[in-house]
């Protein structure tokens, strides 16, 4: 069940409730993000991606947004988005935001201060932006009370990174929480109670995982970038320019799309705009999705 106020999105996975806090929605050309393709690529799958995932002109709507999962144990923040005040992005529309994610989020129902635990699916800039915010000159915890889960496998593949948006990422996102004693390391299939656990995706980066959801009998998973637009549903194999290792990324997708075709399994897409929670079917021999 979904319910939709302003920007926020509610989904019930049985006795678990989680909402989703919007960052930034943003209008892009496919080249971004498939280098490979052109807009005449989504041809054979207009009927299902316009209008909630394509515009009129076959650009891509991509969301950045977290999910706040309430379990009957926990708060729990995944991916925190580009942030505000932010430099070096390697995306200059996303450098010196000033947006309202904080207001979104105390929309939610939800302050910095409730979050018990915050999970970034990988480090990329628009997944940690929002683990910091700048007081006094400084970048501390957004979170106060969290507890950040930082996969070991994939901090070894970022603490020695030399370029410098990578550095960025680091200096202004990732070791302030480290500085403060907020971390929790964990490994890529580390459970945060019976209800919510990691699942490793890897391909888009090293220790990439993404995150499942068991509410009673009901089941969700939240995506990561293992995909970024519901396209790959139906084209798993299309390259996304930004996976560290092409070959396993598609693999891992490949695999997932089969594994979640025709079952009751929410999939919530941490890049896919409204509806954001969809399901995968199979149609005509070719893969989509209801919602």
């Amino acid at each position: 069940m979904e319910q939709v106020k302003s920007n926020i999105q509610t989904f019930e996975v049985g006795d678990i409730e989680v909402v989703k806090v919007l960052d930034l929605l943003e209008s892009i050309s496919p080249k971004v993000l498939y280098e490979d393709k052109a807009r005449s690529a989504f041809d054979p799958h207009l009927d299902w991606l316009q209008p909630h995932f394509l515009d009129a002109k076959k650009s891509m709507l991509l969301s950045i947004h977290s999910f706040v999962i309430k379990t009957r144990h926990h708060n729990i923040l995944v991916d925190t988005c580009i942030g505000n005040h932010k430099s070096d992005s390697g995306f200059p529309q996303w450098n010196d935001r000033n947006g309202n994610y904080l207001a979104e989020l105390v929309a939610a129902d939800c302050r910095p201060e409730d979050i018990d635990y915050v999970f970034c699916t990988h480090m990329h800039v628009d997944h940690t932006g929002w683990n910091t915010q700048l007081k006094d000159g400084r970048w501390v915890p957004t979170f106060p009370n969290a507890k950040y889960l930082f996969n070991e496998r994939e901090w070894a593949c970022w603490k020695d990174a030399e370029s410098k948006h990578d550095r960025a990422v680091i200096e202004q996102n990732i070791m302030p929480i480290i500085e403060a004693g907020q971390v929790q390391w964990v490994d890529n299939e580390w459970s945060i109670d019976d209800q919510v656990s990691l699942v490793p995706t890897p391909g888009h980066t090293p220790g990439h995982c993404s995150v499942a959801l068991t509410g009673g009998e009901k089941k969700a998973f939240i995506t990561g970038d293992m995909m970024i637009h519901p396209v790959q549903i139906a084209e798993p194999q299309w390259q996304q320019s930004a996976d560290n290792d092409k070959a396993l990324a598609i693999k891992t997708r490949t695999g997932f799309v089969e594994d979640h075709c025709d079952r009751d399994i929410m999939i919530l897409g941490t890049h896919f705009n409204t509806p954001t929670g969809v399901y995968i079917i199979e149609q005509k021999g070719q893969r989509r999705i209801s919602f």
